[in-house]
């Protein structure tokens, strides 16, 4: 197929390599133009504007940092909703609020559009492999002529609702890991004193009962920050998370709940970023209430 991607960041890059990969023609444009080079130098086409990358493709992946990303990508002379796009397939892979996508769905299919919203869970690595977890939301019909595509970027895609239930479902399934940062660096505290060995540690704690999936496939970035190493470029930043959590909460809010460990977990990463912890991956937050603690 002809695919666009609009919003290269580490993860839309990663999903348009994956793509090259599988045998589509892919166009790409970013509001900030250097990040499509490393794809143009394999053979992207890089679109002028989002309306130009609509008119030169099959089907639209974007995949972008919030809902005002959202609109400055959709809306407007040069959007996505300016080109050609009838009748064409558009996937959203965001991470916002569901009536953002619900709202966002009626704008685009009044142009005729097929819109299928499918967030994912995973970071760089298992983008560049094929091996995200999707979450879709969409009609049936809908998601049948997304589902081809979305198995290529895809471990496994469900099918879990109309447009909005694929938002609901990614805020559910990254809040759990966002919190087990937190108590994973808790943990950390009450047997620090032993003295040891980090990667050992998480090797052990990957096999109790509390740990989650995670612990087994970042478990040697975790111990190589609590070392105090370079683990390298981040895959999902500290930024990212914080402005994850805080999704999660105003949602909570919309639905008239409250989601107190997220709340608290979310004042230490503010923390941690007012420390200059921001741009770091994930994997070191485990790190960083112990070295706040002075214990």
């Amino acid at each position: 197929m002809r695919i666009g991607v609009a919003g290269v960041g580490r993860m839309g890059a990663a999903i348009a390599l994956r793509l090259m990969e599988t045998g589509h023609a892919l166009t790409v444009w970013n509001r900030s133009a250097e990040k499509t080079k490393p794809l143009a130098n394999i053979g992207a086409q890089v679109a002028k504007s989002p309306a130009e990358l609509a008119s030169a493709v099959e089907a639209v992946i974007t995949i972008l940092t919030n809902s005002a990303a959202m609109a400055d990508v959709y809306d407007g002379p040069a959007g996505l909703l300016a080109g050609d796009i009838e009748g064409k397939l558009i996937i959203e892979m965001s991470t916002v609020q569901p009536h953002e996508e619900v709202a966002l769905a009626e704008k685009v299919r009044a142009r005729g559009v097929v819109f299928v919203e499918c967030p994912v869970g995973g970071t760089v690595g298992p983008a560049r492999q094929g091996k995200l977890l999707g979450v879709a939301g969409g009609t049936k019909e809908d998601f049948a002529r997304a589902k081809p595509l979305l198995e290529q970027m895809c471990r496994r895609v469900e099918h879990v609702g109309p447009v909005g239930a694929g938002s609901s479902m990614k805020l559910a399934l990254n809040l759990p890991l966002m919190v087990y940062y937190q108590a994973l660096g808790e943990s950390i505290l009450l047997c620090r004193h032993l003295g040891l060995d980090n990667k050992w540690l998480m090797e052990f704690l990957s096999d109790t009962s509390g740990a989650p999936n995670m612990l087994k496939t970042r478990g040697l970035a975790i111990a190589s920050a609590l070392d105090g190493n370079d683990i390298g470029a981040a895959n999902f930043d500290v930024d990212l998370i914080c402005k994850d959590l805080r999704t999660m909460l105003a949602e909570a809010g919309k639905r008239g709940a409250t989601l107190p460990v997220a709340q608290q977990t979310l004042s230490i990463y503010d923390k941690a970023v007012a420390d200059g912890w921001g741009k770091r991956d994930g994997a070191w937050l485990p790190a960083y209430w112990p070295t706040k603690s002075g214990s």
